[in-house]
C-alpha cells in the first residue's frame, strides 16, 4: 500500500479534532470558573490523555495496521460486550451529536461575520455536504484539507494568545487577580472539564495503515498533538486574563467571540470568527473520515452491519460516509444541535470517552498479561504503573465530572440510562448476530485476519453452508417423519 500521510498530517489529524469549537468554549469557561488556577486543571487533563495516547500507541504497535483501531484492541482484550458498549456509545453516538454542534456554530459564525439572511442551518447543512463530497474523495484529499485548515487554526489561536499574553491587543486591558481560588486543588477537580480540550487524539489510529513510517509517527504524532494544544491552550488562558473580566466570560454565550472583540476589536472579532469557522470545518472533516472508518473496521469484525466495509474506487468507505453524513444534516438541519445546552452536553459525552479511555488501558494490561513475549515496537515503561494511573485519572474525573451537585447527579443518571440501552443493544447483537459468548476475547491472530477482505468473504461462505446444512438436515428429518 502507497504510504501518502506524513508526520505533518498524523499532527494535522489529532489537532483537526481536538481543536473544536465546543473546545474554545469548554476553555472559555473554566477559565471563568477558577480564572488562571485552570492553567493546573489543563496540563493534568493534558497528562491524562498522554498517558492514555501512550497505552494506544502500545495496543497499535501489537496490532498494527487495523481501521476498527480501540474496537479490535477491545475485542481482542475483552471481547464483543464491552466493545460493543464502548465503540457505539463512546465514539459512533457521541460525534453524531457533537459534530452537528460544531456545523451549528459554523453556521452562527458565518451569519454573525456576513450578516446575511440565510438561516444559520442551511449554512451548516452547506458545510457538511461540502466536507461529504470531499471525504468521499479519499484519504489523500481529507488530508490536504486537514493540513491547510490546521495549519491556520493553530496558527491563529496561537497568535490570538500571544498578542493577549503580552498585552499587545488593541483593546484595553483589565485589572482583577489571576486566580480566583489559592487552592490548587480547585484546580484538580476542574481537570474533568479540561478534559474535553485534548479529546479524540486517537482518530488518529484508523489512519495508521497511510501512514508513512507509522511505527515512530503515530505515537509521535499524537503526543505532539496533545502538547501543541496543551501550550496553545495556556497561552490563551494568559490571554483571557488580560483582557476580559471573569466574570463577563462566565456572563457570556459566546465568550470566545468575547476575547476576540476585547483584544483587536472588530478585527479580533473577524478573527476569533474565521478561527471558529476553521474549528468547525477541521473537526467535521476529521470525524467524518475516522469514525467512518471505525464503522468500517468494526464491519469488518462483523460488529457492524456488511454495509458500512463497501469503499469505492477510491478507497472511501462511501456508505459509512454517506449515512454517517446524512445523520450530522438531518440533526443540522432539524435545529436539534445548539449552543444552548453545549456545556451539559461536553461533560454527558466526556464521561463516554473517559470510560473508553478507562477500557484501553485495561485492554493493554489484559494483553500484556496474556501475550508477554509477543513483539511491540513501542511498550511502557515501569510495567502496569503508567495505566494504573491513567485509570485512577479517568476514574477520578468521572467521580468529578461536575463541580455541581445537581448537574453531577443528572450527568450521571443520563449517561447510566443511555449504558443500559446500549448494554442491552450490546447483548442481543452478541448473542443473535455475532453467536459468541459475552465476555469471550478472540484470539489476537483472529482479530487481525479480521483485517483482510477475504476474511469476510470466507465467513459469509461458511455460514451460507452452515445453512444449506441445517436445511438439509432438516428436510431429511421431515422426509423421514
Amino acid at each position: 500500500m502507497e504510504k501518502k500521510l506524513g508526520l505533518f498530517s498524523v499532527v494535522s489529524t489529532g489537532v483537526g479534532l481536538i481543536v473544536a469549537t465546543t473546545c474554545l468554549m469548554s476553555l472559555c469557561q473554566g477559565a471563568a470558573s477558577i480564572g488562571g488556577m485552570f492553567i493546573v486543571s489543563i496540563v493534568l487533563a493534558c497528562a491524562l490523555n498522554m498517558i492514555t495516547a501512550a497505552s494506544l500507541a502500545e495496543l497499535n504497535a501489537l496490532m498494527p495496521n487495523l481501521t476498527g483501531g480501540l474496537a479490535q484492541y477491545t475485542l481482542a482484550g475483552l471481547g464483543p460486550f464491552v466493545t460493543l458498549v464502548s465503540m457505539v456509545g463512546g465514539y459512533i453516538v457521541c460525534n453524531a451529536l457533537m459534530a452537528p454542534s460544531e456545523g451549528a456554530m459554523f453556521g452562527l459564525a458565518i451569519k454573525e461575520l456576513t450578516g446575511v439572511g440565510i438561516p444559520a442551518s442551511v449554512i451548516s447543512v452547506a458545510l457538511t455536504a461540502i466536507l461529504i463530497v470531499i471525504n468521499l474523495f479519499g484519504v489523500d484529499m481529507f488530508a490536504k484539507i486537514q493540513n491547510v485548515v490546521a495549519f491556520l487554526l493553530i496558527g491563529s489561536l496561537l497568535l490570538l494568545g500571544v498578542i493577549g499574553a503580552v498585552g499587545a491587543g488593541t483593546g484595553a486591558e483589565v485589572s482583577q487577580s489571576f486566580a480566583l481560588t489559592d487552592n490548587v486543588m480547585d484546580g484538580v477537580n476542574m481537570a474533568a472539564a479540561a478534559f474535553w480540550l485534548f479529546i479524540g487524539v486517537e482518530f488518529i489510529i484508523p489512519i495508521a495503515k497511510y501512514v508513512d513510517n507509522p511505527r515512530r509517527n503515530i505515537p509521535l504524532g499524537m503526543f505532539l498533538s496533545l502538547g501543541i494544544i496543551c501550550v496553545i491552550q495556556i497561552v490563551m488562558v494568559l490571554g483571557l486574563y488580560h483582557y476580559t473580566g471573569w466574570s463577563a466570560l462566565a456572563a457570556s454565550d459566546t465568550p470566545h467571540i468575547l476575547y476576540g472583540i476585547s483584544l483587536l476589536g472588530n478585527v479580533g472579532k473577524a478573527w476569533i470568527g474565521l478561527v471558529t469557522v476553521l474549528a468547525a470545518i477541521s473537526t467535521q472533516n476529521s470525524v467524518i473520515n475516522s469514525i467512518t472508518k471505525i464503522c468500517y473496521g468494526m464491519a469488518k469484525m462483523n460488529m457492524l452491519p456488511s454495509l458500512f466495509q463497501k469503499t469505492n474506487r477510491r478507497g472511501a468507505p462511501y456508505i459509512g460516509i454517506l449515512i454517517y453524513g446524512t445523520v450530522i444534516l438531518l440533526i443540522e438541519a432539524t435545529g436539534l444541535a445548539s449552543a444552548s445546552s453545549l456545556s451539559f452536553m461536553i461533560l454527558v459525552a466526556s464521561v463516554f470517552w473517559m470510560v473508553s479511555y478507562i477500557i484501553s488501558h485495561i485492554n493493554l494490561l489484559v494483553l500484556r498479561r496474556r501475550l508477554p513475549k509477543a513483539p511491540r515496537t513501542f511498550k511502557l515503561p515501569f510495567g502496569p504503573v503508567i495505566p494504573l494511573i491513567g485509570i485512577a485519572g479517568m476514574v477520578y474525573m468521572v467521580v468529578n465530572i461536575s463541580t455541581d451537585p445537581a448537574q453531577r447527579a443528572a450527568i450521571l443518571t443520563i449517561d447510566a440510562v443511555i449504558f443500559v440501552i446500549l448494554a442491552i443493544y450490546a447483548a442481543l447483537w452478541s448473542k443473535f448476530k455475532l453467536r459468541m459468548p459475552l465476555f469471550q476475547p478472540l484470539s489476537l491472530e483472529k482479530v487481525m485476519a479480521m483485517e483482510h477482505p477475504a476474511y469476510f468473504q470466507l465467513r459469509q461462505e461458511a455460514a451460507r453452508k452452515q445453512r444449506e446444512q441445517r436445511e438439509k438436515e432438516r428436510q431429511v428429518q421431515s422426509h423421514s417423519v
